[in-house]
Formats: C-alpha cells, structure tokens, sequence
C-alpha cells in the first residue's frame, strides 16, 4: 500500500519525535556528537536515579559512572540550547556493532567556506572520511562518527 492510498485518520499521529543514535558507548558518543553539533548533553540527576534504585524501580546495574556523575548506563541525550523544544538527538545502547550502511543520517550544514576546515577537524576528533559527492553546484562530505555511523556536512546551497 502507498501512503497515499492510506486512509486518512480521524486523529493525527504526534509531531513531535527525537532522534535516535545507537551505540556501544552512549555516553562518550553523546558527547562527541555535542561538540560536533554545539549542543548540550543534557544533565543527569544522581538522586532521582539512587531514589529510583531505592524504590526498586531500576537495578544498580542500570546505572554507571560516568566521569564522576551516577548515570543511566544505557542513554545519554543531548538537545540544542539555542532552539529548547526542537527535536533531541538519543544515544541508546545496543550490544552489536554497526554492520551496514545507515537508513538514515544526519546532514549538518556549516557555515560558508568553512567546509575543509570542518571536515578537518571531524578527522582530527575521530572522524573518518569516506566520500566527497556533488549534485549539480551543491557539494558535500560523507564521514563517519568513531563509532561507524554516516552523517555528511555541506555548506549552505548555493542560491539561484
């Protein structure tokens, strides 16, 4: 069935949604991508944790530390600080390693003129390059994060 052919429903499915970005170490992959993005880990609250954990709510095991901080071992999210309310990026934890190419991606655009010296740095931190591509004027970088998953970085699209 094409979505088209769908019938319409009498409720609307939610707009609102996150991200999510799996992982075999959430935490250091949340930050990595913070700094790439220039978002924020979004903090964690050791004592809702522990009282979780006291209730019996969650197992100590669920919990790490994490430099100095008591934190779910299997999550970490971050969000944009300029823009509260827009969409947060999810790092879950999954026990295999990435295998295939990803279905979906991240496409970060960067300021103008800054696309070398972007890509650069992504290397510098971790990244690995795998591609440059083009359509018509519009170019663009293809990387992976250190934990395998694509995303490409472009400068804005040229205007016509």
């Amino acid at each position: 069935m094409h979505v088209s052919d769908r019938p319409l429903s009498v409720e609307r499915m939610s707009r609102t949604f996150q991200i999510a970005l799996d992982s075999s170490d959430p935490h250091d992959t949340a930050h990595w991508w913070a700094q790439t993005l220039d978002w924020q880990v979004e903090p964690s609250n050791p004592d809702f944790i522990r009282e979780m954990v006291a209730q019996g709510h969650a197992h100590q095991d669920e919990t790490v530390d994490y430099n100095g901080t008591l934190v779910w071992r299997d999550g970490a999210a971050l969000t944009d600080p300029d823009h509260p309310g827009a969409p947060r990026l999810l790092v879950q934890r999954v026990p295999e390693a990435k295998t295939t190419k990803n279905r979906m991606h991240l496409d970060i655009t960067v300021d103008t003129g800054t696309l070398d010296a972007e890509r650069d740095a992504l290397i510098s931190r971790g990244a690995t390059f795998l591609h440059e591509a083009t359509q018509g004027p519009h170019r663009w970088y293809t990387l992976s994060d250190p934990w395998g998953n694509e995303f490409c970085i472009s400068e804005p699209a040229p205007s016509s």
